[in-house]
């Protein structure tokens, strides 16, 4: 998905999108994954079956390619939301594959490796995008066709079958009933996120080619931030076991809304690193609401998963083309000043979420 928001500007100057057309592409793209996502999660649990990871790879890659050589705006959105599709096809065989390997004494390590490898893919993303695209244009992005070919041809060679085992029948629909209460509240606090976060990856490269960037350097600065987002998770992780993983997403919330005032009010060095910060933080408690889901909901754990990895954040991206029509009405500026209204709007609801709190190492639930 990175890449889409890395050429935006490329999109919006060649293509002659509006900022909320150019918003609507990166909607129509978490919208299709997160809306398609749980149905294939579905046929994998119900029927054992799945496209092959190496398969599902090809799918994004190629019509994320397509992008750079389509010119009609539906051919675009097509292209993004069929992207989606390949992205959506990925994640529950992947995840059924990396559940196979792992067992009670490694799984939280084998997953948490699965997740932050995505991460620094999703954070190398603009990195590399906006390098193709500096040196070919738009039509560099087939380039992209490639590695994942040669990535597809490897996993073929090296993972099972897009299978999974028969599911289990004393699972899933049939365990006890538990109160859907929390888990609504930590969803709406994560939708909320992840609408600032959207927002921030999809209009940051245009504010930065405003003030004078080239798109490459735009989209380095963009990685840096992803990257501190990805040392953010792992370090989160840690803190938030020891003192508290509710405590901790709200203050890491909180955090990051002064760097991010700090980024859009400067310019020059503390400008570079206000935006890592605010990275840092704003992404620190990603990994972190999705143990606490798995926690309220431990005997549903793929619908949790599904809720809080798929879901939220297409339902939080569909805010990116609100956001969109508030920068072609009044600015840019005006609309990325909405984005900390978002974030204290997700520390407040999750401060309503009924999960223990350990504050002073004494755990009780608000």
């Amino acid at each position: 998905m990175p890449v889409i928001p890395a050429v935006l500007p490329l999109l919006i100057a060649d293509r002659g999108l509006s900022f909320f057309l150019a918003g609507l592409m990166v909607t129509s793209y978490n919208l299709t994954s997160s809306a398609t996502q749980p149905f294939f999660g579905w046929l994998s649990d119900r029927h054992g079956k799945q496209l092959h990871v190496s398969t599902s790879l090809l799918i994004s890659a190629v019509f994320i390619g397509l992008i750079g050589v389509v010119t009609s705006y539906p051919l675009l959105l097509a292209c993004a939301g069929l992207a989606a599709i390949g992205h959506a096809c990925f994640h529950p065989n992947a995840l059924s594959i990396v559940s196979r390997i792992a067992n009670t004494v490694n799984r939280g390590r084998i997953t948490a490796t699965f997740v932050v490898g995505g991460n620094i893919g999703y954070a190398l993303g603009p990195l590399i995008a906006g390098a193709v695209v500096a040196l070919f244009g738009l039509q560099g992005l087939t380039l992209l066709i490639v590695p994942a070919l040669v990535m597809a041809v490897v996993l073929r060679k090296v993972l099972p079958p897009g299978e999974n085992p028969a599911p289990d029948p004393g699972t899933g629909i049939d365990q006890p009933r538990v109160s859907l209460s929390p888990l609504v509240s930590l969803f709406a606090a994560s939708t909320l996120r992840a609408w600032a976060v959207f927002t921030a990856i999809a209009f940051f490269p245009p504010l930065l080619v405003s003030r004078g960037f080239d798109l490459f350097t735009a989209n380095l600065l963009m990685t840096l931030m992803l990257f501190a987002g990805v040392a953010g998770q792992i370090s989160g992780g840690i803190i938030a076991d020891a003192h508290g993983k509710k405590e901790f997403t709200i203050v890491s919330l909180l955090c990051s809304v002064p760097f991010l005032f700090l980024f859009l009010g400067s310019t020059g060095l503390v400008s570079y690193l206000a935006l890592i910060l605010f990275g840092l933080f704003l992404w620190s408690s990603f990994a972190v609401t999705v143990a606490m889901s798995h926690e309220i909901m431990p005997s549903r754990v793929g619908m949790a998963s599904g809720l809080m990895l798929g879901v939220a954040i297409g339902a939080g991206g569909i805010g990116v083309a609100i956001n969109g029509m508030i920068a072609d009405m009044y600015s840019l500026t005006t609309a990325l000043y909405t984005i900390p209204v978002l974030i204290v709007g997700a520390a407040a609801v999750m401060v309503v979420v009924r999960y223990p709190w350990n504050v002073f190492g004494r755990r009780h639930v608000s």
